[in-house]
């Protein structure tokens, strides 16, 4: 055997050797697994091999949507539910092993970041789109949520009104038009940033030397992205700091007395599914309702490598492949696909 072919072979099992009790895989191994190629022609998909199963960390708005989709929120939150040999990535490394050489792998990610390196899976024969969002034909789908501090808690006055502004501009129809370009599905939009504007006087001034720190989910890091790209030059070019680290952290960052005024503090905060009701206040005081809401929806696409012959799948059968002690499970990709055919 070829030294390149032990070399492919070796990072191809690479997710497989990880898996033994449910491990974190970080982006970097992710990508090095992909990375790590052979010039060999690469063997037919057998289906007799074993699902590789990846999902997100039990704070991942991602994990509690898709979960709760398939008929498991009980596995939302506890690792110990899940089928042995699970491994927990974020939505880069998830992607970057479905498109590498992790072919017997599955995973499951946002609409916004689904890409065409890798497979999209139907659900309930339904392809995941705006459309299937929003005539709800499509099942497996999430709100996109905001957070802000509470008045007068922000670095300064200025912060605080961009703030406020960046969460009016959200939901114009400049706004709508930048969250679905950036892959969600924006709430309908009635009003233009034009018809607004005046009641944020802040956007009038120079705020090239302001910051604002958005965090939260990384599902909705790409929109976040998209969305203070298009507002800046329409608010006096602050400067936008993004560090995406989940949704559990879109109510700590901005909220949370034990984190909010520490180095990781941040003025905007997202969430990739409902907030909690603890999340909805502090201490024993409610938040506001201005204080928090929703951008957007979103799809959970189930994905595999673009290899693997599967096409469609129902809650039943990601259940069976997610849940260890499933009554009738699905542990390799042949019994997937017998599973598919019965549908």
């Amino acid at each position: 055997m070829n030294m390149q072919l032990k070399k492919g072979t070796l990072f191809a099992s690479l997710a497989v050797i990880l898996a033994a009790c449910g491990t974190t895989v970080s982006s970097s191994i992710a990508s090095s697994i992909a990375s790590s190629t052979t010039t060999s022609v690469a063997p037919a998909f057998t289906t007799t091999n074993n699902i590789v199963l990846y999902t997100r960390d039990t704070t991942s708005g991602t994990r509690d949507g898709f979960m709760g989709g398939i008929g498991f929120s009980a596995a939302a939150k506890n690792d110990n539910l899940l089928t042995d040999g699970f491994l927990i990535a974020d939505n880069t490394a998830i992607l970057t092993a479905m498109s590498g050489s992790d072919k017997y792998g599955i995973g499951y990610v946002s609409l916004s970041s689904l890409n065409n390196n890798v497979k999209g899976l139907k659900f309930n024969n339904v392809v995941a789109s705006e459309d299937s969002v929003l005539d709800n034909s499509y099942g497996l789908k999430r709100p996109f949520n905001w957070m802000l501090r509470a008045d007068g808690d922000f670095p300064s006055e200025t912060v605080e009104d961009i703030a406020k502004a960046f969460v009016a501009f959200m939901v114009t129809i400049e706004g709508e038009d930048t969250i679905a370009g950036a892959g969600a599905v924006a709430l309908e939009a009635t009003q233009r940033w034009d018809d607004i504007k005046a009641n944020y006087p802040v956007c009038n001034q120079d705020n090239t030397a302001v910051t604002v720190r958005f965090g939260g989910s990384d599902s909705i890091e790409k929109v976040a992205k998209a969305v203070t790209a298009s507002f800046k030059p329409r608010c006096g070019n602050f400067v936008a700091e993004h560090e995406h680290t989940g949704s559990g952290d879109a109510y700590k960052r901005t909220n949370d007395p034990a984190i909010k005024d520490t180095a990781v503090g941040k003025d905007v905060g997202f969430a990739s599914r409902n907030f909690t009701d603890a999340e909805k206040k502090v201490g024993d005081v409610a938040l506001p309702s201005a204080q928090y809401g929703q951008l957007a929806w979103d799809a959970i696409v189930a994905i595999v490598h673009k290899d693997n012959p599967l096409l469609n799948v129902n809650a039943d059968i990601l259940k069976r492949m997610y849940e260890k002690d499933s009554t009738n499970p699905i542990r390799t990709w042949a019994e997937a696909l017998t599973a598919e055919a019965a549908l």
